[in-house]
């Protein structure tokens, strides 16, 4: 589920909250927080695949022309 805060803007592109959630997942890895590498690495690695995934699929939902029927995924 993606995580909204009150003190923030809103984001009104499209699959906004996965993306923060991708990037908090990432930016809060003990890859990147205790190893010290970039999140690119650890994206290389297999850390945070599931919202990758997800983000991807949402992203992807937006050239799929059958999404005008059906909706963006993750809004």
């Amino acid at each position: 589920m993606p995580k909204y805060y009150e003190d923030k803007e809103e984001d009104h592109r499209a699959c906004a909250g996965i993306r923060e959630d991708f990037k908090a997942c990432l930016l809060q890895h003990d890859c990147v927080v205790k190893e010290g590498k970039m999140p690119s690495e650890c994206l290389k690695e297999g850390h945070c695949k599931a919202l990758q995934t997800s983000f991807f699929e949402c992203k992807r939902s937006m050239l799929d022309t059958r999404s005008r029927f059906r909706g963006r995924k993750g809004d």
